[in-house]
Order: C-alpha cells, then sequence, then structure tokens
C-alpha cells in the first residue's frame, strides 16, 4: 500500500495488523491511535477520521480481550426466552440485536423453556461468560421466566415478561391499542362493535376488553360483553355463530389476536357475509405471516416489539455504563396497521 511507510499489502495478508502498523501508516503514535479509535483524547475531526481510515485499509481489528480487561467488561449480554415459537420475543430479539450489535456487544442467546432447572444452567453459564448483563423475555406480560434473576449481581431488564418486584421492565400499551382498534372503527361509520378475545387466564384479555368497552362507551356505543375463547382460527370461526344470533348483529368485530380474526372472516365469508362490505374486521399483534396472507388482508395492532426490544437493549447499556435509571414498567405505544379487512372511512 503505497505512502504506508513499510506496511505493504503483503505484510497484512501475513499476519493481523496491529496498532502499532496503523500508527506507523497514519504517521503517529500508538498512543494517538488508541485515543482516535477509542474517541477518546483531544485532536481535530479531521485527524480521528484520517486514523480511522488508516485502520479501515489495514483491516486492523481491535483486540477484545485486551479492551475487555481495559474496560472491565466483556462486551456481551445474556438474552434468556421461554417462547418456543418466537412469536413474541423474535421482534423483541431483532430490536434487542439492533441497539447491541450498534455498540459493539454481542448477545448470547439461551432459551429456558419453561424448566426451572434448566433456566438455572443458562443463567450460571452466562455469570461464568462475565456477561455485562441479562434482558430476559418471553412470550406473554403476566407470566415470569422460571428462574430468579433479581440478586445476580448484575443488570437485568425485561422485556414483554413479568419483571420482578423493583425492576426495570418495558411491555407494549395494550389498551392503547385496543383503543386505537375501536376509535379506527368508530371512524369508519361502524356502530355495533363486538369484541372477541382469547382466554380470561391472560391479564391482556382484560385489559384489552376493558379498553374495548371504554372506547365504545366514549364514542356513545353500546359495549357487549366480550365472546371469550382461545387463541386460535377455530375459536374466531366458532364465534360467528354466536355473533350472528342476535337481533342486531355486528357491523364490525375486534379480535383479540391475529388467528381469532382470521377465523372469524372466513366464518363470515362461509355464510355470504362481506369482509369489509358488511362487517369490517381488525385484529391484534400484526403477525405478517398471518396478517397479510388473510383474505381480505387484515387490519391489525402492532405492538411495536421490536422497537421495545431497541429500547430494552439502549437502557440496559445504560445501566452497564453506570448511568442511573429509574425501575419501574415502562409502556411503549401500539401502532395500527391498516388493511383492506376494514374498508375507507366514509367519502374515502
Amino acid at each position: 500500500m503505497a505512502g504506508m511507510d513499510g506496511v505493504t499489502e503483503e505484510t497484512v495478508r501475513r499476519r493481523p495488523a496491529t496498532l502499532r502498523d496503523v500508527a506507523r501508516a497514519a504517521g503517529v503514535s500508538v498512543a494517538t491511535v488508541s485515543k482516535a479509535l477509542n474517541d477518546q483524547g483531544r485532536m481535530t475531526a479531521e485527524t480521528r477520521a484520517r486514523i480511522r481510515e488508516v485502520a479501515r485499509v489495514l483491516g486492523f481489528r481491535p483486540n477484545g480481550l485486551a479492551q475487555s480487561l481495559l474496560r472491565n467488561r466483556s462486551f456481551t449480554v445474556g438474552l434468556l426466552t421461554n417462547d418456543t415459537y418466537g412469536r413474541f420475543s423474535l421482534p423483541v430479539m431483532a430490536g434487542i440485536s439492533e441497539a447491541l450489535v450498534d455498540n459493539g456487544v454481542s448477545v448470547f442467546l439461551c432459551h429456558v423453556e419453561d424448566d426451572p432447572r434448566l433456566g438455572q444452567l443458562h443463567v450460571e453459564a452466562m455469570l461464568d461468560k462475565r456477561v455485562d448483563g441479562i434482558i430476559a423475555t418471553g412470550k406473554r406480560i403476566d407470566r415470569r421466566l422460571p428462574v430468579d434473576l433479581s440478586q445476580l449481581g448484575i443488570p437485568v431488564i425485561y422485556a414483554f415478561t413479568e419483571p420482578a418486584p423493583g425492576a426495570i421492565a418495558f411491555v407494549s400499551d395494550d389498551a392503547g391499542g385496543a383503543r386505537l382498534a375501536v376509535e379506527h372503527l368508530v371512524r369508519l361509520g361502524r356502530r355495533r362493535i363486538a369484541h372477541v378475545t382469547g382466554p380470561a387466564s391472560f391479564a391482556v384479555v382484560h385489559t384489552r376488553a376493558d379498553a374495548c368497552g371504554a372506547a365504545l362507551a366514549a364514542a356513545g356505543l353500546p359495549a357487549g360483553a366480550p365472546l371469550i375463547g382461545t387463541w386460535s382460527e377455530s375459536w374466531g370461526h366458532a364465534a360467528v355463530e354466536t355473533l350472528l344470533a342476535g337481533l342486531e348483529p355486528p357491523d364490525a368485530v375486534f379480535c383479540g389476536n391475529d388467528q381469532i380474526a382470521r377465523g372469524v372472516i372466513d366464518g363470515l365469508r362461509e355464510r355470504g357475509i362481506r369482509v369489509p362490505g358488511d362487517v369490517a374486521v381488525v385484529g391484534f399483534d400484526n403477525w405478517e405471516i398471518m396478517a397479510g396472507q388473510t383474505r381480505p388482508p387484515l387490519t391489525s395492532v402492532d405492538m411495536n416489539l421490536a422497537a421495545l426490544g431497541r429500547e430494552a437493549g439502549l437502557t440496559l447499556l445504560s445501566l452497564v455504563d453506570g448511568k442511573p435509571v429509574e425501575p419501574g414498567i415502562r409502556t411503549l405505544p401500539c401502532r395500527l396497521v391498516v388493511r383492506q379487512s376494514c374498508g375507507r372511512p366514509p367519502g374515502g
């Protein structure tokens, strides 16, 4: 490589580039190179940029072990989940990974299922690897992972799972999401809005049903009792018979998840009822593989799980850096993804 004081391309191919190679090529001291690459020291922006470019051209990679010893950090984070299918934890993990990788931190993922012994083994393995912190995520917000993370001596963040008392946690605003759905249907001119949802053992079922009822009341519309069942297409399909049995069948259905909504749409179609012409349908979760393939494509509430994961990751990094973070549960807003299952507002 011309102009790099004896550090040739052949030299770089033979061995990894060192700080001394970068310093020699850039015409500065080893200490200046170290400061430039670690955003430390006083130098012009041009000098820092030039040193970084030389390091890039030479293919210099910092010694991770040396950096860890210098900063007393491993630059790794443990991620625990019991979500077998990854329906909720995968988008959360994508957001976490985005936040951490952007900051030079690797993610060490362990699946604990619902086995306390397995959970403890994974936590001990993470501690042996000297992770800087742990993020716990799961398949529902009202159940804890089967392992105690409260006394580990390292930062712990909870994302879409029940936290330990006094911990820092991130969850989606289920009530706000339900309001978005109902208010959208009201704006579309729907006046008989039913709610079909999942098992009563889930806290979100009650949160969403209460918010649905409150939004209907605020619009001056009647709020019937929600239809409680399972998180399945078959339940949505079966619920249609009950929905149509009354004197005034609904002109819209807000469903507790996308699977229920898809079953409702299929049940309505089989009875010759048009969606959205006769009945509008909204789901919850915005599971794209489900919502996008529904016919017609399903309007659904998205819980913004990737954004939730990113916030959890960034907050963990703040704790690792010693910054103060108030404990408590952070509720992040949902968004409504509008597709064809609702139709257009009057005049739209």
